[in-house]
């Protein structure tokens, strides 16, 4: 069983300590500035990072995604009700992933990969897909602009963004890659059923789907190794390193969204440990 039962006298399963929350022996999870936490990180510690920074654009705030159902016609917009800002989206967004990058590139191991999500439709209102990939470019190794397309239209009026990026540099002479294909594409497609995610109310405003992640996953990292998520959110990025077998470090600046991450990461270990013992009884 690849997660370790909580010590009897946390029947939660996680063990709180200031800010940080572990659970099982293979998942921790920070409330905090990563800018701060990964300070506490040792050199070469982790294996690969998936993470999916605020782009900068003040999404959910006032903006045509919090007022989409007004616009159609099918609601008002109150924007005590509609308006779900993401902390550090403004035009710190830039600064704060420019300054991260020295950090992950510190703590990465040899050959390592970063992928990022970064922004929708490839274009306005800020290039910041261009910017940041010469930003990953100058501290790592560029490697690639994969495109994801989400499958329905999405929002706008002029070339409906589609799709979004996901960047993908790495650390030192070669990206660690772990299949023998020789199909994996530079684009997501529909066909790999790894669609957006409309989120309602209780969800992170930009919440990508599981697939998303487990298909880098999955790319550039073995069972066993850590993964490390530093824009968090809720947590996702962490349930398919449980379903993977992979170790996990996240890092999330709200609260609220720490909450969510918590609960939807102990949901999946329990289920894992239900298949695991599922499937020794059957070998029994």
């Amino acid at each position: 069983m690849l997660f370790s039962p909580p010590a009897p006298a946390f029947e939660t399963g996680y063990l709180m300590n200031h800010n940080k929350i572990q659970i099982g022996e293979d998942v921790t999870i920070y409330q905090g500035d990563c800018l701060d936490v990964m300070k506490a990180l040792a050199d070469k510690s982790v294996d690969m990072i998936f993470t999916d920074p605020p782009y900068g654009h003040n999404n959910n705030n006032g903006d045509l995604i919090s007022k989409w159902e007004a616009v159609l016609g099918r609601s008002d917009y109150v924007p005590e009700r509609d308006n779900r800002p993401i902390a550090n989206d403004g035009k710190e967004a830039n600064e704060i992933f420019k300054a991260c990058l020295p950090e992950f590139k510190r703590i990465l191991g040899d050959n390592g990969c970063c992928c990022c999500c970064c922004c929708c439709g490839g274009g306005g209102p800020d290039p910041m897909f261009a910017r940041w990939s010469l930003y990953l470019d100058e501290i790592l190794n560029f490697k690639q602009m994969i495109v994801w397309d989400k499958g329905p239209m999405g929002m706008g009026w002029h070339y409906r963004r589609s799709y979004e990026t996901v960047l993908v540099a790495f650390k030192g002479q070669k990206c660690r890659w772990f299949t023998d294909r020789k199909d994996i594409e530079n684009i997501i497609r529909p066909g790999m059923n790894i669609n957006k995610i409309i989120p309602s109310i209780e969800q992170h405003p930009t919440e990508k789907p599981v697939g998303l992640s487990t298909h880098f996953i999955q790319l550039h990292s073995q069972e066993g190794d850590i993964v490390f998520d530093p824009f968090m959110g809720s947590g996702t990025t962490g349930v398919a390193c449980v379903r993977m077998g992979r170790k996990f470090i996240g890092i999330e600046i709200e609260e609220k969204y720490v909450s969510i991450a918590k609960k939807r990461i102990l949901a999946e270990v329990d289920k894992t440990a239900l298949i695991d013992n599922c499937e020794t009884m059957e070998i029994k």
